[in-house]
């Protein structure tokens, strides 16, 4: 295995966390330190000798800054190949050393452009050049260089240093120079979405002309969504804390495709109620959905009575932490996933006994992630908003004789936080804290509405109705007087609403238009 002694290291960091520790480190090998600006003098600062980089090159920084490190001194001695009896005749002819090291992170440019006081000026002067240009080289001669971009790397080098001398492998310097161009594919990519999506005169467009996007694996997975697929899971770099991508898993299997996708559909759901809830998710839909006054485990014994048959095999996502009462009732029947914000000690050992059981432990801070969504189509991409949608259901348009009542506006609200969350077209049963019928994913809305009456456990005669979208005729609106509907949460628009509205009012039901529609294909 080819191993390279480190002699010389350029440094010149905006993150500076572990820096001083990391150049002792070095010095202890006897590495001459190259450096620049704050980077120079935090090191002299603490009692580390360095040269200055205009010291080195002859040329002094200028240009308040745009100019330091863009000399041949510095390139030539990066890039120069030092089995190539050329490239080391150039370097002796014309004075140009070998830097064997280069540890370099980049302005912070996404911090920069994330502020709300940004202007083009100020994200255009944190477009760094020279420290991409130097990784680049370092990178590209990774068999003779090592390039180190993340201060939790230092750690590592320095422990491979001692155990070879002062030496790194070529393995490690590939693994680094991997990192190095993952690192300037999201910066360059960062940059392009951020001009891409302004005006010269700082105007915002809604979607850049071009998108660049990285994630970083996660795991594989055994398969897709059939087990003739290969699939993988990877996260965003800059994931929201609350989200399925930043579960932490306690015990159990690993999770599958359809693990993921199912519990990124029960905690986004959930996320949406403030009383304590409780989800359960079959195949991306709810098949079960209640809230409680009191606690988790009465949510979650509401939400079975929905659908006890579909739950089986389910994912279940509560917004609070799980105690040994709720923890009790999960064990009772077999479930995929558990999701919550946390589980106390003895709901841990009580879901111990279930190993297969998967855990995940999710922050939930109280605000919900905005940013795309996307939905890839061969040969392209679609992105959308997420659909963030919030209203006061007590604001918008009565338009039938009779308004609701109070209870029923309760039922209406939390009917309508549960239909955006099954696939269309959708209906939604529930009273005011618990989902009674679900009729999901049909290509007409009144199949929707006879499924939702069928599947329904409890009595619908009381309950509630949301549609995602407006009933294009009055059949779908008969079909629930007929099964016990009071009340209806639809989005309107259709050119029938007259007639739907007549109809409602014919069976004495309230209706309330939304103007939102809430599709999900």
């Amino acid at each position: 295995m080819n191993m390279n002694t480190i002699k010389r290291a350029l440094i010149s960091v905006t993150d500076k966390k572990g820096l001083v520790e990391f150049a002792r480190g070095l010095k202890d090998f006897n590495v001459v330190i190259v450096s620049t600006g704050g980077t120079a003098a935090q090191l002299r600062a603490s009692g580390i000798d360095v040269i200055d980089v205009s010291d080195y090159t002859g040329f002094p920084e200028m240009m308040d800054g745009r100019l330091k490190t863009l000399h041949p001194k510095i390139h030539g001695g990066l890039l120069a190949l030092r089995d190539n009896e050329a490239h080391m005749k150039a370097a002796a002819e014309h004075h140009i050393d070998m830097i064997d090291m280069v540890v370099v992170n980049l302005y912070r440019f996404e911090d920069t452009i994330a502020k709300q006081d940004c202007t083009l000026d100020g994200a255009i002067e944190n477009i760094d050049i020279g420290g991409p240009t130097m990784i680049r080289a370092a990178a590209k001669n990774y068999r003779h260089v090592s390039v180190i971009t993340d201060p939790d790397d230092y750690s590592v080098i320095l422990e491979e240093m001692k155990n070879t001398g002062g030496k790194i492998s070529e393995d490690t310097n590939f693994a680094l120079a991997a990192k190095v161009f993952r690192l300037t594919a999201r910066y360059d990519g960062a940059i392009s979405n951020y001009l891409s999506s302004i005006s010269k005169d700082g105007g915002q467009k809604t979607f850049p002309e071009t998108f660049t996007v990285q994630f970083v694996k996660a795991q594989d997975l055994r398969y897709g969504e059939n087990p003739h697929q290969h699939a993988a899971f990877y996260r965003e770099t800059d994931r929201p804390p609350s989200a399925i991508a930043g579960a932490h898993q306690l015990q159990g299997k690993e999770l599958s495709y359809n693990n993921i996708m199912d519990s990124d559909a029960a905690w986004q759901m959930v996320s949406d109620f403030e009383l304590p809830a409780t989800v359960i998710v079959k195949h991306a839909n709810p098949c079960g959905a209640a809230t409680s006054g009191s606690d988790i485990a009465a949510a979650f014994r509401k939400a079975m009575e929905t659908d006890p048959v579909s739950a089986f095999g389910g994912i279940v996502a509560v917004n609070r932490t799980i105690d040994k009462k709720a923890a009790q009732d999960m064990t009772k029947i077999f479930l995929e996933v558990i999701i919550a914000p946390g589980f106390d000690e003895d709901a841990k050992a009580i879901l111990s006994a279930k190993q297969n059981v998967r855990l995940l432990e999710i922050p939930l801070t109280g605000t919900r992630p905005a940013g795309y969504d996307f939905r890839r189509v061969v040969g392209g991409l679609l992105i959308q908003e997420r659909d963030m949608d919030d209203i006061d259901i007590r604001k918008v348009h009565v338009v039938t004789k009779r308004p609701p009542t109070k209870e029923e506006y309760q039922a209406l609200d939390f009917a309508w936080r549960v239909v955006k969350y099954v696939k269309s077209n959708a209906i939604v049963y529930a009273t005011k804290d618990q989902l009674v019928g679900v009729g999901a994913g049909q290509m007409s809305r009144v199949d929707s509405v006879k499924i939702a009456t069928m599947k329904a456990k409890l009595p619908t005669k009381g309950c509630v109705l949301a549609s995602d979208a407006f009933f294009p005729f009055r059949d779908g609106v008969d079909m629930a007087a007929g099964a016990g509907i009071t009340a209806i949460i639809q989005p309107g628009g259709s050119v029938r609403d007259a007639e739907v509205i007549k109809a409602a009012d014919e069976h004495d039901m309230a209706m309330i238009f939304t103007e939102t529609r809430h599709f999900r294909h």
